[in-house]
């Protein structure tokens, strides 16, 4: 038996339900000797921003037990140079490839989302609200319900493709901001963005990050992913897309079981570059041992009475 594992985020189709996270695989091309990109069910490139940037001053990267803490800061090419540089390769997969973009201000979002409107090669966008609002005092856009609503709007206005927000977990209740971003015109929801942590030189008696804080991710915040994606998926009608942790095809199939209809996998290109081939097939031979025709019988299966 050669089980379906197509899944639709959306109006887009997907191979599989096993997509790149954002910042974890740069913008494809660095891994493409690595693994078949053709094999992917979606590639999510590096954070946009309307103009480049350098990102946080190192140290930037510190490993923690069962996890990692970055505070890179979002450095990319901003988005001139990623359609005239890294478009043209994107343009040569089959894989659909979205593109993650944050801001500073709502217009910032909108001028993104526009400019990426543009673009065909580019499936979808992925809106990070994980961001400082430079007009609310630096406070991150999805940590409000309203502000996370305003940007969904913004660039639902101008974009016409596949508009995915990704939520941060450092909210008292995450599902209120699915709600407001799927009022807002959303088509899908990622979760969960990185929690925000940081570690201690004892001997320095300093920070270990330049920044003080990062984004903590990996292995030990997958309990946390996994809670946060089954409530959502249970307050929302909008497709929701898992993040956190993932390193095997055991953990996206515990994703899906708990409303996942697709998975992304970030911290764990970084330990063995091949792990998404192997998520893949290992979702393939879960369903075969269990004689299931389809991954979207699965979306959603948990029992819990």
């Amino acid at each position: 038996m050669t089980p379906d594992l197509s899944v639709k985020i959306g109006a887009l189709g997907l191979s599989n339900p096993v997509m790149t996270a954002s910042g974890t695989f740069g913008y494809a091309k660095e891994f493409q000797t690595l693994v078949d990109l053709d094999r992917l069910g979606a590639i999510i490139v590096k954070g946009l921003s309307l103009l480049p940037s350098k990102g946080n001053p190192p140290p930037r990267i510190v490993e923690t037990p069962c996890g990692m803490l970055n505070a890179i800061g979002l450095e990319n090419v901003g988005v001139d140079r990623f359609i005239e540089e890294k478009v043209p390769f994107l343009e040569g997969l089959r894989t659909p490839v979205i593109a993650n973009i944050y801001g500073t201000d709502v217009a910032a979002y909108a001028a993104l989302a526009e400019r990426l409107d543009e673009v065909e090669a580019v499936a979808g966008v992925e809106v990070n609200i994980s961001c400082p609002n430079v007009k609310q005092g630096g406070v991150a856009f999805g940590a409000d319900p309203v502000t996370a609503r305003q940007v969904t709007e913004a660039v639902r206005a101008r974009y016409r493709r596949l508009l995915m927000v990704k939520l941060s977990p450092n909210v008292t209740d995450i599902t209120r901001i699915a709600k407001e971003v799927e009022a807002g015109g959303a088509d899908a929801v990622s979760l969960i963005n990185t929690i925000t942590g940081m570690a201690i030189d004892i001997h320095r008696r300093r920070p270990k990050l330049a920044n003080i804080t990062g984004g903590l991710s990996g292995p030990a915040i997958k309990p946390v992913a996994l809670r946060m994606v089954w409530q959502v998926a249970q307050a929302v009608k909008v497709p929701v897309v898992g993040i956190g942790g993932i390193m095997t095809a055991e953990d996206a199939l515990e994703f899906i079981i708990a409303g996942a209809s697709a998975v992304q996998v970030g911290t764990a290109n970084f330990v063995n570059p091949r792990c998404t081939m192997e998520i893949i097939d290992g979702i393939a031979d879960y369903l075969r041992e269990k004689k299931i025709g389809a991954v979207n019988e699965l979306i959603g299966s948990l029992r819990t009475d």
